[in-house]
């Protein structure tokens, strides 16, 4: 029972790993991943759930990590190329921040059901192919260092949508690039650096409130332990997807992303029609 437990896990993280950082919906597919793995619904598999989204994240900051740490360096030199990257991200947090403040509760109670989710998916789908189609080809900045604030801000309403469960991160805010005139590489980094500070903030503020909450005291070892391996299998699997991501998207066109997310919300449809699946 124990190693079977450990092996959903993997499962689980393998998903967290490839989905987190395409266009298709992370959400869906662990959806689809909890119904048919039964991995359990206790307060540590819900933790375990976003903590191991920390490993995906990881695996960005260690793609990336020359040209973080010479974009940090520039800001903190009073370079120009360094005050409009962190400038940037810095007001590309603030609309998604603000609305998941405020909505926070409606979007738990409204939106995380198969339903909403299945539509987050084929509407996506749809401003997947209108954006692509229309913006795409008209790209005019090139470089998350060329970001301007106002670039920033309206892609960062762009990546509300993400609140909705189903829209996809990565894809609202790409959605949001080509519209600002962002390439498409441009865009699919911008989306990856937003989501470093996001993420580690959620996975942190989960693994805190766990760990001082009365549900730490029931935690097994074998948890842990399927903690640990997630943590690492989701960096390793994230890195391998992200690599192959940014050399899809420099040549190819993204819509292929857009057909998988009209299959996925059938399947979810479908199961929800054919075995009762409210997730």
């Amino acid at each position: 029972m124990d190693l079977l437990y450990v092996l959903k896990g993997i499962i689980i993280a393998v998903i967290e790993g490839i989905t987190e950082f395409l266009p298709v919906s992370s959400t869906g597919h662990l959806i689809i991943a909890g119904h048919f793995l039964n991995f359990g619904s206790g307060e540590f598999e819900k933790m375990y759930m976003v903590v191991i989204q920390l490993g995906a994240i990881l695996a960005i900051i260690w793609l990336y990590r020359k040209k973080l740490i010479d974009l940090v360096s520039a800001f903190f030199k009073g370079e120009k190329r360094g005050r409009k990257f962190v400038l940037a991200i810095l007001i590309g947090m603030i609309p998604a921040f603000i609305f998941g403040f405020l909505l926070d509760d409606l979007i738990e109670a409204k939106l995380f059901n198969v339903l909403t989710v299945a539509l987050a998916l084929i509407f996506g789908a749809v401003m997947m192919l209108y954006f692509e189609g229309r913006y795409r080809n008209k790209s005019k900045t090139h470089g998350v260092e060329n970001i301007s604030g106002m670039q920033a801000i309206k892609i960062g309403l762009f990546q509300v949508m993400a609140l909705w469960p189903g829209m996809s991160r990565s894809a609202s805010t790409i959605m949001g690039g080509w519209q600002q005139g962002l390439d498409p590489e441009t865009a699919a980094e911008y989306s990856f650096f937003l989501a470093i500070p996001i993420m580690i903030g959620a996975s942190g503020l989960k693994l805190i409130k766990f760990i001082g909450g009365p549900a730490m005291s029931s935690a097994t070892g074998i948890q842990w332990l399927t903690l640990l391996i997630g943590f690492v299998v989701s960096f390793i699997v994230a890195v391998i997807v992200v690599r192959a991501f940014m050399n899809y998207i420099r040549k190819q066109p993204m819509r292929i992303f857009a057909y998988y997310r009209f299959i996925l919300a059938g399947i979810l449809l479908i199961l929800m029609l054919t075995t009762g699946l409210n997730a």
